[in-house]
């Protein structure tokens, strides 16, 4: 169990899909400058995909570590590493990423791009942002369902970052993170389209998934197991026609901005402080 998500295939596997995220298709930008309207479900964009055609949790995840195992004892040693970092950048970085409303969330790679993530400066890029995250979800819906994981706070009884979502936070299935499955896709997403990029924001997607376990709300198998949900969800995207035509035009606006000079809103310095102190975790 614990080599089952070994870093070299994590590895392999990011440099393949990256690659597949490049090379996108044939639709291209159809010169719009803004998307298409995209209807709401329960006060969410629809997905590119639907429930039934994302990729399975269930089928592709093997069952979460179980309590006195290996890969359970490492889950414990990364959560109580993390404790050292309360209180600190990494902790307020790690509160900041567990918001996933818009338009918060868009701007979470902005410093990596070195380029805003906005509704009104990258529209395209802004819409598939949220429609992702409705993906992302539906993939991790089955493992969550069936396994019920408990979070790490409701073990070790210590403080989370965000404590009004506790009692919500304790409902609902740890295994695998939401989270990290939306923090690598959008990592994949954006190195396709700003390539010369690529380390700091799989950098940054890498610490968005590390600060669920800051937050003491994931064990690190959960966001292991989200991080190859994320990949494969990348993967399905590729072949849906309109995500691919999305993409495109999502390249270009991202152009149109580069050349504006336009830079990120957020206070970049805090944010490289806080990752390096993330680091920690796995030294």
């Amino acid at each position: 169990m614990m080599n089952f998500f070994n870093h070299c295939g994590l590895r392999c596997l990011l440099s393949v899909l990256a690659s597949v995220v490049i090379m996108t298709g044939c639709a291209g930008y159809g010169g719009g400058s803004r998307p298409a309207s995209v209807p709401e479900h329960s006060g969410h964009r629809i997905g590119y995909l639907s429930p039934k055609t994302v990729p399975n949790s269930l089928a592709l995840l093997p069952p979460p570590p179980t309590a006195g195992s290996v890969a359970f004892s490492l889950d414990e040693e990364y959560s109580r590493r993390s404790f050292a970092l309360r209180n600190t950048a990494a902790w307020t970085l790690a509160a900041s990423d567990a918001d996933l409303t818009f338009p918060h969330v868009a701007g979470a790679f902005s410093c990596a791009l070195n380029a805003p993530i906005t509704e009104k400066d990258t529209p395209y890029l802004y819409m598939m942002f949220r429609r992702i995250m409705t993906d992302a979800h539906y993939s991790t819906a089955a493992a969550k369902k069936r396994y019920k994981r408990a979070r790490p706070f409701l073990l070790n009884k210590e403080p989370i970052c965000t404590p009004e979502e506790e009692a919500k936070l304790g409902k609902a299935g740890s295994y695998p993170s939401s989270h990290n499955v939306i923090g690598m896709a959008m990592s994949l997403i954006l190195t396709g389209i700003s390539p010369e990029q690529t380390d700091a924001i799989l950098a940054r997607g890498r610490a968005f998934g590390f600060s669920r376990i800051i937050c003491n709300v994931h064990w690190h198998s959960d966001t292991l197991a989200g991080r190859h949900m994320g990949a494969y969800l990348v993967a399905r995207l590729n072949a849906d026609p309109g995500f691919r035509a999305d993409l495109e035009a999502a390249r270009t606006e991202l152009e149109a901005v580069r050349v504006r000079g336009l830079k990120p809103v957020r206070d970049c310095s805090a944010e490289a402080a806080a990752i390096a102190l993330q680091r920690s975790l796995s030294q």
